[in-house]
């Protein structure tokens, strides 16, 4: 029986090494890191073990040779000198306020003040960073070394609120500025954060910072390579299986499909997602670990207010600087979702530097899509889950009527000012509901012309499904037999269905549907 101590939620590295709790060495990278360059930028996902990597550096640097123990930078690292390090977390913070930002800075500062002096001329947040990196520098004789969690908190928190987001840019545009004015007292310097806010304003005077979030090489910095799982998690693995009655390799293509599939570059290695896989191992039960964590309201904001297509979003196209930077002002809600982790590279064209995006996985294709569904459909989160299991009984027991009426009542109370984009609307509300059946039965979503709109397969039906916008159930089932949609299926056991179906924009609903 395996002992291991899994540090879930912990993210302090003295105290996993002190604590006798597991950890995947990624010391070589960070030694890597420390000797080729001083000023760096990483954006990971939330839970994939930011916080952690800062805090190992912090060990480092620190000295403290005895945490490592074992792992590879023991061997690499000869000095083992200890410098002043100034490190600050933004995470912990609610910013809803230009004051909340500032009075969150002024508090570290206030700490460090009391280490290292305060000088009264000193008198904008800026000056006193700057003039605490100088005095710690002279102070300890040994330049400093600067860690800062989540850079990029205040302005997530703002999106939607341009004015907000503006000041919040200003304030850490400033901060953050005294990184370059007091270059010649620092060794080193990481920020990290979930997205890059358009870093050419956030980091403007910051030319030398070294955005390694796309780096092949820094691929493994955060999360758990297959490597890594197999080599960390074998005997974990072995009795994961037994319980779960499945063989070696079958747990280990279903922990590939739930968690792993995060490629931060073109042609990587495929990232697990920490947070899920610890959770996973140690409870031995799969679950959407990672994504019932935190909810992402600002996303669904960002999609509702851009009127986004959410059928592009499993086969969105973009190129290397769409993914590299935010702008608030931005119509594109893309980068935002790729970069808090929604959304992955799955493909890349070497011609036109352009990037294919996809779900990385199926925890976070099932989270998302369910989570969307109770904001485009008239309906609870908790009456979400129980409405899918019904459609796919529905669907399973061939009562396709029931189906229907169901699928109604989603698109009951559609709000008015939809009216104006309503084939959209009602594209996305079919999407995440045949989304969702899909995980359960096989489904194809096709909307280019001349495809099936839909297609459903259970172990005894076929659905081959139509729909019009302010045409008619006729026209769509006249349509599904002159394309010949069922001819593949014609040697197919299987009952076929073909189900024509027309939408109103006058009742904003499904008005008829025919079947043959």
């Amino acid at each position: 029986m395996s002992n291991k101590i899994y540090p879930i939620g912990i993210q302090n590295f003295e105290k996993i090494r002190k604590g006798g709790y597991c950890y995947i060495d990624k010391t070589a990278l960070i030694y890597q890191m420390a000797k080729t360059g001083s000023y760096y930028f990483l954006s990971r996902p939330r839970r994939f073990g930011k916080s952690l990597l800062l805090s190992t550096l912090e060990a480092y640097f620190q000295g403290k040779k005895e945490l490592f123990e074992g792992l590879a930078i023991k061997k690499m690292e000869k000095e083992w000198l200890t410098y002043p390090i100034l490190h600050i977390d933004l995470n912990t913070e609610k910013y809803d306020t230009p004051a909340s930002l500032e009075n969150k800075l002024n508090r570290v500062l206030v700490e460090w003040e009391k280490m290292y002096g305060a000088e009264p001329a000193e008198t904008s947040l800026a000056m006193r960073f700057e003039g605490i990196i100088g005095r710690a520098c002279e102070k300890e004789g040994q330049s400093v070394v600067i860690l800062v969690d989540e850079y990029d908190k205040p302005m997530l928190q703002a999106i939607g609120n341009d004015v907000l987001q503006e000041s919040f840019r200003n304030t850490l545009k400033a901060f953050y500025g005294a990184l370059k004015s007091k270059d010649g007292c620092i060794r080193f310097a990481m920020l990290t954060g979930v997205t890059k806010f358009g870093k050419v304003s956030v980091f403007s005077d910051l030319n030398n910072l070294e955005d390694i979030s796309m780096r092949q090489q820094y691929v493994e910095i955060c999360g758990i390579s297959e490597r890594e799982l197999y080599e960390n998690f074998e005997t974990e693995l072995h009795e994961f299986a037994d319980e779960q009655g499945l063989t070696y390799d079958g747990i280990c293509t279903e922990m590939r499909e739930r968690y792993d599939g995060y490629h931060f570059t073109h042609n990587s290695v495929g990232i697990y997602n920490p947070f899920s896989v610890l959770n996973t191992l140690k409870y031995n039960v799969f679950g959407n670990y990672w994504f019932e964590t935190g909810t992402p309201t600002y996303l669904v904001e960002l999609l509702k207010k851009h009127h986004y297509d959410l059928h592009r979003m499993a086969h969105e196209e973009t190129s290397a600087d769409v993914l590299n930077s935010i702008d608030s002002t931005s119509d594109n809600p893309i980068p935002v979702i790729y970069q808090s982790g929604y959304l992955t590279i799955k493909g890349y064209d070497n011609r036109f530097d352009s990037y294919r995006l996809g779900f990385p996985n199926r925890e976070v294709e099932e989270g998302f899509v369910k989570y969307l569904m109770p904001f485009y459909a008239n309906t609870s989160a908790v009456e979400a889950s129980f409405e899918i299991q019904k459609f796919v009984r529905e669907v399973e027991s061939g009562d396709y009527n029931s189906f229907f009426h169901r699928l109604q009542s989603f698109f009951a109370d559609t709000p008015y000012e939809l009216i104006r984009d309503l084939e959209l609307h009602y594209q996305n509300v079919l999407f995440i509901v045949f989304k969702l059946v899909g995980f359960y039965v096989k489904a194809e979503y096709h909307t280019s012309q001349g495809r099936i709109d839909l297609l459903l397969q259970t172990d005894k039906f076929i659905y081959i499904m139509e729909f019009k916008l302010e045409g008619t159930a006729e026209e769509a089932l006249q349509q599904i037999n002159e394309k010949h949609y069922a001819r593949p299926f014609e040697n197919d056991g299987r009952r076929i269905f073909k189900v024509g179906v027309n939408f109103s924009a006058k009742t904003r609903n499904i008005e008829r549907w025919i079947v043959e």
